[in-house]
């Protein structure tokens, strides 16, 4: 890192330069909606935070997701198409249903999304994850650091790793606008600046 007056003072011109091309970057998009699918673990407030991210940087994306209520997952293929008496029978009908919405939703997404809680283990996500991997899909997975290990074989399929849906939506920003936000660490400075100048691997 720069410890000394001119590197801070090269930071700070970089922060500046940065926001303008930011501010510039607002009004250049690629042309098209952006459909991201948004799987995983429905107890939580992510899918509305992500949602609420994308509004707020005026994104052109659709979002879409799994039935995310989970009586109604759990019960649609009886109530359509008729009780069974046997639990393997009913819940068969009802997977068989929710499938033809998270395929095609999978088929159609730029980017899916897959959310792993702590409390739950998400067969279903993990699923949806190898399923968009197997499609070429571009994969964020979103989990707490503490489930790093258990996910590594996931995580390693993944374009980016987040533990927060701010970096989601950060992420989007960027690959639609081109815009960075602040970096996350305080005191960060760019790999070129930190190796000085006659850098041999610029």
């Amino acid at each position: 890192k720069i410890p000394n007056e001119e590197g801070k003072a090269m930071m700070s011109f970089r922060r500046l330069a940065r926001a303008g091309a930011t501010t510039w970057r607002r009004g250049v998009s690629t042309g098209r909606a952006w459909q991201v699918y948004l799987s995983g673990e429905i107890h939580s407030s992510w899918r509305e935070e992500i949602a609420a991210g994308i509004a707020a940087k005026e994104l052109p994306v659709v979002l879409t997701s799994p039935n995310v209520s989970h009586e109604d997952s759990d019960d649609c293929g009886a109530i359509i198409l008729g009780d069974e008496a046997k639990r393997p029978n009913y819940d068969n009908k009802g997977a068989r249903l929710n499938l033809i919405r998270t395929k095609t939703l999978i088929t159609e997404a730029d980017v899916v999304v897959v959310r792993f809680g702590e409390k739950y283990r998400q067969w279903n996500a993990a699923f949806d994850a190898g399923y968009a991997t197997a499609l070429g899909k571009c994969l964020i997975t979103l989990h707490p650091p503490s489930l790093g290990h258990p996910l590594k074989e996931v995580n390693a399929g993944a374009h980016a790793v987040c533990d927060d849906p701010k970096q989601v939506v950060d992420i989007l920003d960027y690959t639609i606008t081109g815009a960075l936000p602040e970096p996350r660490d305080a005191d960060f400075v760019p790999m070129q600046e930190r190796m000085g100048p006659g850098n041999p691997n610029p």
